[in-house]
């Protein structure tokens, strides 16, 4: 469904880039900033994660029931990717608060303002991700990619029904299935062989995983800003999937719809729609993220959007409910 990469610059600053790939090229994409001092709740019901948000956020929310991708005024990034085999265990057998799948995201943004907090906030596994199918019918499974400013970066997926974590500056890419462990294994023997005599050339996770890997370790690190954002622009391109080309079989193989970047220092937040060409981006400090502040919309993909900073061109809404069975 999607690739995400963590780019370190010739600046030591970093940016994450990802492509998010579904085969219903009729996705509802909005970009919303929601303040902090929310109160808000998993969305599940009796017995479910409640919280106050302790930093504001800029996200990308689909179908207008989960949140896919974000930054937050801490400067935390975090990507939700699709992964066919994540099994996120028996909520009657685990008896531990629940939390919407569309909501696990949002959740992490709005309450740690980095990668070892989100890490130290998972690590017992404090709560049950309950899912449900997405409204064109595939079932919304999930895994999480999450990066900082400081270059920090973990990955978090459930296996069997428990929590697995690979947390360190060394996992930079992820695609889909299989999962992280297995992939890893996987591109170990790509690095072996080396980009510039073959890589795999399908659209398959696996191989968009050793392709990425090979574009981002082969990349220089620019120290240019301009310079270094082009990189991981070009860098998400190149991985995308053309339009049309899914397999209904499998929601894994699917159309690039659109691509974030996100420049952690600067707090920047770009999207980049292949429906509608036209590069958007957000400046986390132009908007009012205080307890003050209104949350706020902006639906994209709007055959108006002519690119450029939108701050200005988002209007007070009321938030999105989370999906649920």
């Amino acid at each position: 469904m999607c690739t995400r990469v963590f780019y370190e610059t010739g600046r030591g600053s970093y940016i994450t880039g990802r492509s998010m790939d579904w085969s219903d090229v009729e996705m509802a994409t909005d970009l919303w900033a929601f303040p902090r001092g929310m109160e808000r709740n998993g969305g599940t019901g009796e017995g479910t994660v409640r919280w106050t948000s302790a930093y504001g956020s800029v996200v990308l929310a689909i179908y207008s029931l989960a949140t896919s991708d974000g930054l937050n005024e801490a400067g935390l990034a975090g990507n939700l990717l699709y992964l066919a085999e994540s099994d996120f265990g028996d909520p009657q057998a685990r008896a531990k608060p629940t939390i919407s799948v569309g909501a696990w995201l949002q959740f992490l943004l709005d309450t740690c303002a980095n990668v070892a907090e989100v890490v130290a906030t998972m690590r017992d596994d404090p709560m049950t991700i309950i899912t449900a199918e997405a409204p064109n019918g595939k079932p919304a499974t999930v895994h999480l990619a999450f990066s900082d400013a400081s270059g920090d970066s973990a990955i978090l997926e459930f296996v069997g029904g428990e929590l697995k974590i690979h947390h360190g500056r060394d996992y930079r890419v992820m695609t889909n299935s299989p999962v992280y462990d297995q992939q890893l294994a996987i591109n170990a023997y790509w690095d072996l062989i080396g980009g510039q005599h073959f890589l795999p050339g399908t659209i398959n996770a696996a191989d968009r995983f050793a392709r990425a890997s090979y574009n981002l370790k082969s990349t220089p690190k620019f120290a240019d800003r301009r310079a270094a954002l082009a990189a991981v622009f070009s860098q998400m391109r190149a991985i995308s999937t053309p339009l049309g080309m899914n397999d209904p079989e499998k929601p894994n193989i699917s159309s690039t719809l659109w691509r974030t970047v996100i420049e952690h220092d600067a707090k920047r937040y770009y999207f980049d729609s292949v429906i509608n060409p036209a590069v958007l981006w957000v400046d986390l400090e132009s908007l009012d993220l205080s307890p003050t502040g209104a949350p706020l919309k902006l639906h994209l993909n709007d055959p108006s959007d002519q690119g450029g900073e939108v701050s200005g061109r988002m209007a007070p809404s009321e938030p999105f409910e989370f999906l649920v069975p």
